[in-house]
């Protein structure tokens, strides 16, 4: 597959390096460079950007705040030379961040990264068996029959699995986790709530129970769930 890429650099070096491991990477397609984020932000909306390579200590308008201007579709790399940014890289969803002077293994790797990434996100649901998310600077790989439920929690969601007492936190929506997941296998049973089908074992009072916790059904989606009830008995 092809990503259409973009980047954003206001040092003249670093955007013609960029542009140079672009070109070289048969995957890659380049479909803009900029030196200013406040270039960029007049042409971007107009574009369809897979990946954006994003310098962060830019005058005027920094990386860390035009990420959160791009459409939420649009993967980041953040490109810096400090690394005490690389936690707010994770707060706004990175994919990865490149310490400069950026050498092609380095590029490379986080591009290899962003294709794994498209390649999951492409395939039908159904035809997959496991996904990635990112949790504390790491991309982890879940297994959809390993899940209990899902949990919302504002700009994050928690992922409670079977093999693992502690739950895993990825800064997504609930609505973005839910097109990752196969409609077969999983259930939407309350706005903060997605639990697996085949994990439901005991209802209790129109609460869903998984060990000590418990699970409501709202109104909202109780029809739906009813109707998985039905289907079953």
């Amino acid at each position: 597959m092809v990503i259409n890429c973009v980047i954003v650099d206001d040092e003249p070096l670093a955007l013609g390096l960029l542009e140079s491991y672009v070109n070289k990477t048969p995957f890659l397609l380049l479909t803009g460079k900029y030196s200013s984020a406040v270039q960029a932000l007049k042409e971007i909306p107009d574009k369809k950007i897979d990946l954006l390579f994003l310098d962060i200590q830019m005058p005027e308008l920094n990386g860390l705040e035009f990420s959160r201007m791009i459409d939420e579709h649009t993967r980041i790399v953040f490109t810096t030379a400090f690394n005490q940014y690389a936690i707010d890289g994770y707060r706004v969803n990175a994919l990865d961040y490149l310490l400069k002077p950026i050498s092609y293994i380095d590029f490379l790797q986080a591009a290899n990264k962003a294709l794994q990434w498209f390649e999951l996100i492409k395939k039908k649901p159904e035809e997959k068996e496991s996904f990635f998310v990112k949790s504390e600077y790491k991309l982890l790989q879940i297994q959809f029959d390993k899940i209990l439920y899902i949990e919302g929690l504002k700009d994050y969601v928690k992922i409670y699995t079977e093999d693992s007492p502690k739950a895993i936190l990825s800064l997504m929506s609930m609505k973005s986790i839910e097109e990752l997941l196969p409609g077969s296998r999983f259930i939407r049973v309350h706005r903060s709530f997605i639990v697996q089908k085949s994990k439901i074992k005991i209802i209790e009072r129109n609460r869903i129970v998984f060990g000590k916790n418990y699970i409501p059904i709202s109104d909202s989606y109780k029809e739906g769930f009813q109707r998985f009830l039905n289907e079953r008995s």
